[in-house]
């Protein structure tokens, strides 16, 4: 092989020989060989990889053409001196086809190498042939004459009649085999088995059964017979080939490896069948899976197969509910869900789809045996229907336990020995029925009219969400409104407020809101204004109480606008720090609604605030919020546990069953039941929504793309050098906290250097980084020798600001202006000072009283540039007055920036709002606005964990992530060359 070169092109000449000319691949060797002793060459390329594709072209020609001469497929051509294929079928001019399109190469189309290929095919028929009758060619002159041999004709053979003798020594080959058929047709010999059931009336009532073995041809199941027809008859009977015998005796040792019993077929002469007792039919029916993955399938007869089905039926349970004791986290009033253990789930058998009765399910739990009769016909019952029919309660299941399987149409059963927990679909019975369609309609049925004492005209898709509001709080259960900000969720909770109070299911009890203390002033406002007579008390501050809050005797009846003493104990209003400091005296009153506003600030369940939350007695309780999903899924679970306890099961449950798949993608059918499940629990609608708020003003969004000055440049790569160098050293709990402190400060630097280097806020916040001396430097030029700083000329998003602040001012408009940080807000603070442009600051340290204040002087026209730290500002605001938002960083979560855009683009804003997103190109800022585009694309979905998800990235990752871009540095050198 290594002496005849296969890597280079070969070419194939015809002639008398035709040869072959080998090459290597630099074309310096070159061997040429006939055909003939070309051919072994050619069988072995087919295993170099690095064979020449003209090598490989010619190999495959050359297996085609032996295959055609041992077909018989040749004859002499017309001058009767060389040999040729001959009397090809369509197949055999496809394989030609085939074979040029597949090994075509370079300039060679698959035409020309079609001509090729039947030139090769010519000459391996000319070639066998002519080596075989070798000393029957006719003697030359001068030969001496050979005496002729007995037997031998007296004249050597011409083509023609030894083309003739080896077509029919091919025919005697052929009739001489037992797998042709009539009309030389092949019979098959590859098979598989299956086993057919049959039982006459006598063995059914005995208990038994007969499993007969069957053979199938393994291309045309349809083509069958009896395993004692194909071992004891020929094939004109059976019409299997030879050894199909033996494959049969193949299949069935692994069906007997599926189905240990089949062991008995293998020890018989002629395996034909078997009879089963009855614990072998149970067995049988135990491992029909097995059998089916072992590719042997299992036919009963129609009179007697296991026609039995179950399926889980959930209802209301005929008894009292359980003993020992209420859940303090259910609802207080009288409900299907206030209560535990009065659902369960059950087994219900058919037959033929129709249910049995109670006493053929009692029959059916005695039958000693899996063949049973039942309404006159006899039937095969496996063991796990045998096992559901003696013990037809699955679980008992709480009141959320049985929504959440009425609205999902599956249920969890119990894990069985060392069996994992499955599920099985769900039948609701009719009383749960009633409530599932109750659900289902809340959001879309009929709306409800306002309440009587609402001074107010609500839109339509608020009067829908108090209705929906109305009739998931009437049964007790609770709900989570997530509308857009902006789109009236505080009026809507005053509506269902005075509903309860006018239908006399609150009992005239109190409701509380919880919300952050931002929006305390803002609650109060809005009840004074839509339900003047609402007794309203903030419980806040030094001077909180509770005392008067009993509800009033005739809070009962509905209340006249004026009737002061009609409107029962009113509305109560706390924060969630409030409530975390004074848990138990909150915990003390009987709450008819508790509202959590913001509810994404309880998102972690584990908190002491959540937990307080848990704590306070209700109702009915409701979560406000615009951001229901901030991260991932648990703090949905988080917020949806709360309203409706044990509806999504534990927090383990919750990320085994749905959190884990449904971020992973790995079971698509999880996030549309998981839709079923909290769909009626949770209404979002948008402002973009259809219908929703036709009357807003468009908005605007733009990404301004900016560079870094040279001082940003020289710091931002000094600060990723060393913080490099730090992370690749360190181990891993170290390393977390050093790459949120890369992060930080990169988008530090990004903003402003001030910011990083901390100049006017203390001393530096890193001394012992790498990048501490340039800072240092960095700041004494900055201050210029003296002891003010210099803002101007050292960020451009400082720049732009002061553009769009000038812009704003000569259209008299107003701004708000949003960041992530106090630190550089304050520096902002002092920049628009030194230009006099009125402003001010609000944060997560400014008091109640103030922010209150500082809300009214912005919406009055007082100030036009209001700074805000997303935290404090972000959420509960109504800043209608701005028509112009600044984000002066990027969030990690496109949620929280919209919900910050929210304050300005909300219902009552009567101009075109324009959002402005600041960006640094080539840097982390930059990687970061792709990544939350993505996550806006994605909605609703599971939104992946922000700087979190980037500590977990690899060295090399986050080195990509955070090293600057050359078209920055590009840009910083020649901005400071100018």
């Amino acid at each position: 092989m290594s002496f005849v070169p296969v890597t280079g092109p070969a070419t194939f000449r015809t002639g008398e020989p035709a040869t072959i000319e080998f090459t290597d691949a630099d074309g310096v060797r070159r061997v040429a060989l006939p055909v003939r002793a070309a051919l072994p060459v050619l069988s072995r390329s087919r295993s170099v990889d690095d064979a020449h594709p003209s090598v490989r072209l010619l190999s495959g020609a050359a297996l085609l053409g032996l295959r055609l001469v041992a077909a018989g497929k040749v004859a002499p051509d017309d001058a009767g001196r060389a040999w040729r294929v001959d009397r090809l079928e369509a197949r055999d001019h496809e394989a030609v086809e085939r074979l040029a399109h597949a090994r075509a190469y370079d300039d060679l189309p698959a035409a020309d190498a079609a001509d090729i290929v039947r030139g090769m095919l010519d000459a391996v028929a000319d070639t066998l042939p002519r080596a075989a009758p070798a000393g029957r060619r006719a003697p030359a002159p001068g030969d001496p004459q050979q005496p002729a041999q007995p037997g031998q004709p007296d004249r050597p053979s011409t083509p023609e009649e030894f083309a003739d003798r080896v077509r029919r020594r091919l025919a005697e080959r052929r009739r001489e085999r037992p797998d042709r058929g009539e009309g030389d047709t092949v019979l098959p010999e590859l098979v598989r088995v299956s086993l057919r059931v049959e039982a006459d009336e006598e063995e059914l009532v005995a208990g038994t059964v007969r499993v007969v073995l069957q053979v199938h041809d393994e291309r045309d199941p349809l083509h069958v017979c009896d395993a004692a027809l194909l071992w004891t008859a020929g094939p004109a009977e059976h019409g299997f080939g030879g050894r199909a015998r033996v494959h049969a005796s193949i299949a069935l040792r692994a069906a007997g490896d599926a189905w240990p019993v089949l062991d008995r077929l293998l020890a018989l002469a002629v395996p034909d069948q078997l009879t089963l007792d009855g614990d072998e039919i149970a067995s049988l029916l135990d491992h029909v899976g097995a059998l089916r993955d072992a590719r042997v399938d299992v036919h009963w007869p129609r009179a007697l197969g296991p026609e039995l089905t179950t399926r889980a039926v959930l209802d209301q349970r005929r008894g009292p509910a359980e003993p020992g004791g209420r859940n303090p986290e259910l609802p207080l009033q009288e409900s299907p869900f206030s209560a535990e253990g009065l659902f369960s789930f059950s087994w219900q058998v058919s037959l033929h789809g129709e249910v049995l009765s109670d006493a053929e399910m009692a029959e059916l739990a005695r039958a000693a045996g899996p063949v049973i009769k039942l309404r006159g016909a006899w039937t095969v019952v496996d063991p796990t229907t045998a096992q559901r029919a003696r013990r037809r309660l699955i679980r008992k299941a709480t009141g959320a336990q049985a929504l959440a399987a009425a609205l999902t149409g599956v249920t969890e059963l119990p894990a069985t020995g060392e069996d994992q927990p499955a599920t099985a679909e769900v039948v609701v019975g009719a009383s749960l029925l009633r409530v599932r369609e109750q659900l289902l309609d809340a959001a879309t049925r009929t709306p409800l009219a306002e309440p009587a004492g609402l001074d107010a005209r609500l839109r339509d898709y608020q009067r829908h969400g108090l209705t929906w509001l109305a009739d998931l709080t009437g049964l007790g259960l609770g709900a989570c409104l997530a509308d857009d900000m902006g789109l009236g969720k505080t009026i809507t909770l005053i509506a269902l407020h005075l509903h309860r109070l006018e239908r006399g299911l609150s009992r005239g009890g109190p409701t509380l809101v919880v919300c952050p203390a931002s929006l305390l002033g803002n609650w109060e406002a809005e009840v004074e204004r839509f339900a003047p007579g609402v007794p309203v008390r903030r419980f806040h501050g030094s001077s909180r109480d509770l005392a008067g809050l009993a509800p009033h005797a005739n809070s009962s009846r509905s209340p006249g606008k004026h009737d002061k003493s009609a409107w029962g104990a009113g509305m109560v209003l706390t924060t969630y720090g409030t409530l975390r400091r004074d848990a138990d005296t909150l915990a003390a009153v009987d709450w008819d609604l508790v509202v959590a506003d913001e509810a994404q600030h309880v998102k972690n369940s584990r908190t002491s605030t959540a937990r307080a939350l848990r704590r306070l007695p209700s109702r009915a309780r409701v979560a406000l919020t615009g951001t229901p999903v901030e991260n991932d899924l648990t703090e949905l679970w988080s917020i949806l546990d709360w309203c409706v306890p044990g509806l999504l099961g534990s927090r383990q449950a919750f990320r085994r069953v749905w959190g884990a798949p449904i971020e992973s993608g790995a079971e698509p059918t999880k996030a549309r039941q998981f839709a079923d499940l909290i769909g009626p629990f949770l209404l979002r609608r948008r402002k973009s929504d259809p219908g929703i708020a036709p009357e807003l003003p468009p908005k605007t969004e733009t990404d301004h793309l900016l560079g870094l000055t040279r001082e940003q440049v020289v710091l931002y790569e000094a600060f990723v050098k060393d913080t490099m160098e730090r992370i690749e050293r360190a181990d891993e709990e170290t390393r977390r906290g050093l790459v949120l402190a890369l992060l930080t400060g990169l988008k530090q630097i990004c903003n402003h250097p001030a910011q990083f280097l901390r100049q006017n806020l203390g001393p530096s916040a890193s001394p012992d980084s790498g990048a501490s001396k340039l800072a240092a430097a960095s700041s004494r030029r900055a201050a210029g020798g003296s002891g003010a700083v210099r803002l101007t000329g050292r960020s451009e998003k400082l720049e732009l600001l002061d553009e769009l602040v000038g812009t704003v001012l000569a259209e008299g408009g107003a701004v708000l202006v949003f960041t992530q940080y106090v630190a550089l807000a304050r520096l902002v603070e002092q920049h628009l000072t030194a230009l006099g442009v009125p402003h001010q600051f609000l944060h997560g340290g400014t008091p109640v009283a103030q922010r209150e204040a500082m809300v009214d002087r912005f919406q009055a026209g007082e100030v036009p540039v209001f700074l805000l730290s997303l935290k404090a500002g972000g959420t509960g605001l109504n800043l209608t007055r701005a028509d112009h938002v600044v984000h002066f960083d990027r969030w990690w979560n496109p949620a929280v920036e919209e919900q910050a855009t929210d304050r300005a683009y909300r219902i009552g804003q009567t101009r075109p709002v324009q959002v402005h997103r600041m960006v640094t190109r080539g840097t982390i800022e930059e990687r970061v606005a792709q990544l939350l585009d993505r996550k806006r694309q994605l909605a609703d979905a599971v939104l992946a964990r922000g700087d979190a998800a980037l500590t977990e990235l690899s060295n090399e990752e986050l080195r990509d992530l955070v090293t600057l871009r050359r078209q920055a540095r590009e840009q910083a050198r020649d901005e400071d060359q100018r």
